[in-house]
């Protein structure tokens, strides 16, 4: 059965706000929380984290997104906060050690369900009947990405939930995209060679990747418009998009590229030193060279890197050699379905939601980079 002590919700407000003046006197015993159906707890005031905290919640008060939170029963002080996905459960299957890998739809990290989990078999049940039906569920985890808690959502009108398609095998590709890719070629060689002087030189990819990396969030801060570069777990489509929206307002011709498979990437921006996906997505630039009248695409990926790296090098760190790549144009949001987001409202609530997950990261483990990686 649920944690009897935690409670998942929307919330209605923090009070005082967070532009009160800090005399506040309700202030004093800590600020209240007001979530759905009246309820309220509050945050203690001797908790370091408390202030910091509210920020959180406040941000996720207006996405309207649910959150987890543990509460002390006789208090009402909250002692633990954390930031759920609501969404829909791709497949459950069992790998090693009979741990559950659960895939989630809109999300590329990998998210497990270990025996010896608190009420395994209550919640190993919740993903499978979400898996079988397509329903909506909040599923929380820690920030290893371990599952602890999963209920049913109905989404309202105002919730932060977008709309999801039908995802998962391999994009198909149709005779008339190979037919317009073929009159793609046949242009281009028309062309040749004026279509080397359309690429970018090696020195101008590296100032556009260092203009993308500079938008990076600070993790306690996160301000908008801030990327979450160094929240690597999750939404790494969210950040595509929005470096895309920035190389397109530079002039440039981005693309995408993604990668599907069992991947693992070392990173000092986890606590954990790495991070496990099932799918990436980055844009691509097309440079110049190495020779006179030769092209490389180069992956702009500061989640990864320093610099722009060949796609080769963009694979090789991801650990798994058999990853399949798929290009796609700069304008796919998401790739399975090929959902676009011409008004980036659906870029702007995927990065609002990581920067979230990053400061609340921040706030219980310290800034990354983390030292011991």
């Amino acid at each position: 059965m649920p944690n009897p002590n935690a409670v998942v919700s929307t919330i209605v407000r923090v009070e005082p706000p967070l532009d009160r003046a800090a005399g506040d006197a309700r202030g004093q015993d800590g600020r209240s929380v007001e979530l759905e159906g009246g309820l309220r707890v509050r945050l203690d005031p001797a908790d370091k984290r408390s202030a910091a905290l509210a920020q959180v919640l406040e941000g996720l008060s207006r996405q309207r997104l649910p959150v987890y939170l543990e509460v002390d029963p006789e208090t009402s002080a909250i002692t633990r906060v954390l930031i759920p996905l609501a969404t829909r459960v791709h497949d459950v299957r069992r790998i090693e050690g009979g741990v559950l890998s659960v895939e989630l739809e809109r999300s590329h990290a990998r998210h497990v369900l270990r025996p010896g989990s608190e009420d395994f078999a209550g919640l190993e049940r919740e993903l499978r009947e979400a898996a079988r039906t397509g329903k909506h569920v909040i599923v929380t985890e820690n920030d290893a990405h371990e599952i602890i808690d999963v209920r049913d959502y109905a989404p309202g009108p105002d919730a932060g939930l977008p709309p999801f398609p039908e995802p998962w095998p391999a994009p198909r590709i149709s005779w008339r995209g190979l037919l317009g890719e073929l009159l793609d070629r046949i242009r281009m060689w028309a062309w040749w060679p004026w279509w080397w002087f359309r690429c970018v030189t090696r020195s101008r990819a590296q100032d556009v990747f260092n203009a993308t990396s500079a938008t990076s969030c600070a993790p306690l801060t996160v301000p908008v418009p801030c990327i979450p570069f160094l929240y690597p777990d999750d939404g790494c489509w969210g950040r595509a998009h929005e470096m895309c929206r920035l190389m397109i307002a530079m002039g440039l011709s981005p693309q995408k590229v993604w990668i599907q498979g069992s991947l693992h990437a070392l990173t000092k921006n986890n606590p954990e030193c790495f991070v496990d996906w099932g799918w990436h997505v980055a844009p691509t630039l097309c440079v110049r060279g190495p020779g006179f009248f030769q092209k490389q695409e180069v992956v702009i990926d500061p989640s990864l890197f320093t610099i722009p790296v060949p796609l080769a090098t963009w694979k090789s760190v991801q650990g798994d050699p058999n990853a399949t790549l798929t290009p796609s144009a700069a304008s796919i949001f998401y790739l399975w379905g090929n959902v676009t987001d011409p008004t980036y409202a659906q870029t702007n609530q995927v990065l609002a939601t990581y920067r979230l997950k990053l400061q609340l990261r921040a706030i219980n483990e310290g800034p990354p980079p983390y030292a011991n990686c």
